[in-house]
């Protein structure tokens, strides 16, 4: 039996079993088979024979994967916010391979990927949408556009397809420390009241994965699911944000039911409604933070700032500049929301917030 009947028979017995708390240990450990094989359907193994695949060099500050069923829009909003010129076209499927495009804003260069269509039963390698999937892993950013005028289980079923490749949307990272060992058996620990994890489940499943020497500390309130994506330790935890397109062919009830969603913009691209909006959504998605450089005696250059991730450090700034900046760093001054005072001696550790002003000062 090969791995995709597996998981079909997984699935079959768990839309079988009711769902109480009865049994909801008995599909915490079907949870914990399917991710396994699901896992193992994702591995490329080395050495086999590699596909045609969706290889694009990456580039800029940030990188935004776009991702939906045929005729959407994806191409449309690629053609619209870049230089880049994307097949648009009415029928199914004009895209065939990942287009990148270069689009600037608030100083920062983001790459958007236009990525073909897909359907479902993608993450299992119908219609190349398992290249399609695992290339959005490797984005900042996860667009997924959708048809206003079209059915709403196509978000579900989108996320369906995500969740299945170990892509999680718009969650945190679970506050789980696991750690396998050489010996001394496993060893739990909660630092808080458990709603459906167990000792028993955590031993059954560690089991399951053949582990057999562990330490679990568990230090918030977790499902079932957010500690089996710990052991499987191969998932992605990702921001996205719900593009609606066509809104003009729709209600404006309709549009205004759409637009109270979380994490959702509501657009027309084709009648160029909403776009600033969308851009802005974009850019705070990205969490990123904008820092400028001062030399000594001189004034701040406002003119273009460094790009830096969310909770990044002044060694972090450093390496932006110049990767030898290390070698002869002696301290910061740092102006800004960062700082108790203006300026602020920092050391390396210092953690930047958006818009400071940083001056280096050298050995």
């Amino acid at each position: 039996m090969g791995i995709l009947e597996k998981i079909a028979e997984i699935e079959r017995e768990m839309s079988r079993t009711q769902k109480n708390k009865a049994t909801e240990y008995h599909l915490g450990l079907l949870k914990g088979k399917l991710a396994r094989y699901r896992a193992e359907l994702v591995e490329v193994k080395s050495g086999g024979p590699k596909g045609e695949g969706f290889d694009v060099k990456r580039s800029g500050d940030a990188r935004v994967a776009m991702i939906g069923f045929p005729s959407v829009g994806k191409s449309t909003l690629l053609s619209n916010i870049t230089d880049t010129e994307a097949a648009v076209s009415n029928i199914d499927f004009t895209t065939l391979q990942a287009t990148p495009g270069r689009w600037e804003y608030n100083g920062a260069v983001i790459q958007l990927l236009d990525l073909p269509g897909i359907i479902e039963g993608a993450s299992q390698g119908i219609g190349r949408g398992k290249q399609v999937v695992s290339t959005a892993r490797t984005a900042d950013l996860i667009l997924m556009m959708l048809d206003a005028t079209k059915s709403h289980l196509q978000r579900p079923l989108l996320e369906k397809e995500l969740e299945a490749v170990g892509i999680r949307l718009n969650k945190n990272t679970p506050n789980i420390y696991y750690k396998i060992k050489t010996g001394g058996g496993i060893s739990y620990n909660a630092m808080c009241k458990q709603s459906h994890l167990t000792e028993k489940f955590v031993y059954q499943l560690l089991h399951q994965y053949r582990v057999f020497n562990a330490e679990v500390l568990v230090r918030e309130d977790v499902t079932i699911d957010d500690f089996i994506d710990v052991v499987v330790g191969n998932r992605i935890y990702l921001p996205c944000l719900y593009v609606y397109n066509k809104i003009d062919a729709i209600t404006i009830e309709e549009v205004d039911r759409i637009a109270r969603e979380d994490h959702t913009v509501v657009v027309s691209i084709e009648k160029d409604l909403n776009m600033d909006a969308l851009k802005q959504s974009i850019w705070e998605s990205l969490d990123l933070l904008r820092v400028y450089t001062k030399r000594h005696g001189e004034f701040p250059d406002f003119s273009e700032g460094l790009i830096l991730r969310k909770g990044a450090t002044v060694e972090e700034c450093c390496r932006a500049i110049h990767k030898t900046l290390l070698d002869t760093f002696k301290y910061a001054l740092v102006w800004g929301r960062s700082s108790k005072h203006n300026p602020q001696r920092a050391g390396l550790s210092h953690l930047l917030c958006n818009d400071d002003v940083i001056q280096i000062v050298r050995k």
